[in-house]
């Protein structure tokens, strides 16, 4: 795969991550409910709210990461974003996984475990197919 190929497809994964996790973080803290039932997972008591939006502030700040690098067209960006994401993304995505195995999150969680993980695997390939290629 070539250097603007790989590039092309990184540049695409990072809009996509940014704004789902940045509109995702920007939901949790503002319409924590309406955000977790769009996701379809239970809704936790009102006081506990205050956590889902700390939460949400994460969440939605990683997202600004990727779309900052995507805003920047720097090769550079992306490569560090991809690789600086990772421990986020493989501890989220592994916390919950493991909740849900335990009881303690309801199953729906495992999307999250799904998209935080799956895009841990989609960032490795494509920064090595990169380190290959030269780029």
């Amino acid at each position: 795969m070539t250097t603007s190929r790989t590039m092309g497809y990184m540049r695409f994964l990072a809009l996509g991550a940014g704004v789902m996790d940045f509109l995702t973080g920007l939901g949790l803290v503002f319409f924590p409910s309406l955000t977790l039932r769009l996701m379809m997972v239970p809704v936790p008591e009102d006081p506990s709210l205050i956590f889902v939006r700390f939460v949400g502030v994460f969440v939605g700040a990683v997202g600004a990461i990727y779309l900052v690098a995507w805003f920047r067209r720097d090769p550079a960006d992306l490569v560090a974003v991809f690789r600086l994401t990772l421990p986020f993304r493989f501890g989220a995505g592994t916390f919950c996984a493991v909740s849900v195995a335990i009881g303690d999150l309801a199953p729906m969680w495992l999307s999250v475990s799904a998209t935080d993980l799956g895009l841990v695997i989609v960032q490795v390939v494509l920064v090595r197919r990169l380190n290959e290629a030269g780029g």
